[in-house]
């Protein structure tokens, strides 16, 4: 049972790794694109619009979906699909349809990741963080090669990569999982079904009972604005690098010290978060990453600003798994995988809607209103946050 629960861990994070590098991978693309499809800064960000799209509708069928159909479903299918219209370079419409597809399917694998790991009994904290930092490799390997890619005539080959790592997950989960449901797969390892609630057990569907929750509702929120800060930074830093602090061709690599500083953060402070308390530190993190991005802002220089970035990462880093596991803890058994797979499907969204906002303004005012933009959405964290519930006792 043992070794069957860390295959079943090695697939998520394999999961959570391709969902990593999609999300890694567009930022370094930005100004290649609007050099070639000779587009704006609010043209190009329907890309955002799109992804938007394919995340929501993940999110309003992700319960349906697993729980009629099971995991290591064709969700993955769809990833490739619209992966393959990428890599084809055609038109700026087919590029910009081809998001739904690949936002659709991202949001699966976010969601089953973190809606799996969150119903484990055991280590769960400390798992959440490792996969959570495999998600952060991904991001920071594929900034590394887009960069690469974006100085080609083929630019678009590098959804090539994509595909592969799509389909080997693709296997992966259909091995590993086999199109079974969540309980029966925690089963295999010796984990017992979760408790029914009175609610399903007077009959009322699971839809209903989590939507019902405020709590869920509060954390879905805060995730939709943190993974909008998240994939916005490294969505649009190299763009404000490039023209704001006269970064060259190799300004790419700031993205993947960002997502680098990320990765080293949901592992180094793991203690921290434990000797501190998850609701408390939170706070302390984005008071943190509020300063170094007022820095960034402030400070006329390409250097400070680079090692800042990266420091934003490593602060930024722990808060997804934390609140992740923290949803765990606050709400009952049954409901976790829906909240979860709600929350982390919202956050899927908040990576598409900020980044076509900062896109919009930016074709208006310059990039440079990147960093303003950014502050008052760390500043809406802290809000969202204080009115999430610290405890089980206090959902009631």
């Amino acid at each position: 049972m043992r070794r069957r629960g860390w295959i079943q861990f090695a697939a998520l994070c394999l999961a959570i790794y391709v969902a990593g590098w999609n999300d890694g991978t567009l930022g370094p693309l930005l100004p290649r694109l609007q050099e070639v499809y000779h587009v704006g800064y609010a043209v190009v960000s329907l890309i955002f619009v799109t992804n938007f799209v394919g995340f929501f509708l993940g999110a309003s069928t992700y319960l349906y979906v697993t729980d009629r159909f099971g995991y290591g479903s064709v969700t993955s299918f769809i990833l490739a699909i619209g992966n393959s219209l990428q890599a084809s370079g055609g038109p700026f419409p087919v590029f910009v349809i081809a998001h739904i597809f690949a936002g659709y399917g991202e949001s699966f694998l976010d969601a089953g990741s973190n809606a799996f790991l969150a119903s484990l009994s055991e280590n769960t904290s400390t798992k959440m963080g490792i996969m959570h930092a495999i998600y952060g490799v991904g991001a920071m390997c594929a900034p590394l090669v887009s960069t690469q890619f974006a100085r080609l005539p083929r630019w678009s080959f590098v959804y090539l990569v994509h595909i592969g790592l799509v389909t080997l997950n693709a296997i992966s989960q259909m091995v590993t999982f086999r199109f079974r449901r969540q309980d029966d797969i925690l089963a295999e390892i010796g984990q017992p079904p979760p408790q029914k609630t009175k609610e399903s057990e007077a009959g009322v569907n699971k839809y209903k009972q989590v939507f019902g929750l405020r709590a869920v509702h509060l954390m879905a929120f805060f995730i939709f604005t943190y993974v909008g800060v998240e994939v916005t930074i490294g969505g649009w830093i190299v763009t404000y690098v490039i023209n704001e602090r006269h970064g060259g061709a190799n300004s790419g690599y700031i993205s993947s010290g960002f997502w680098g500083g990320l990765t080293l953060g949901r592992v180094a402070l793991l203690w921290f978060n434990k000797k501190i308390g998850e609701w408390r530190v939170i706070f302390i993190y984005v008071v943190l990453v509020l300063g170094l991005e007022l820095v960034v802002w402030l400070v006329d220089s390409l250097l400070p600003s680079a090692i800042c970035v990266a420091l934003v990462g490593f602060f930024l880093g722990p808060i997804y798994p934390i609140v992740m596991n923290h949803a765990g803890t606050i709400i009952q058994e049954e409901l976790i995988s829906g909240s979860i797979g709600w929350i982390s499907s919202f956050g899927g969204a908040g990576a598409a809607a900020f980044p076509f906002i900062t896109g919009a303004i930016a074709s208006g005012t310059g990039i440079g209103s990147l960093q303003p933009l950014l502050i008052s959405m760390m500043g809406l964290m802290l809000v969202i946050w204080a009115f999430v519930p610290r405890n089980r006792a206090q959902m009631k």
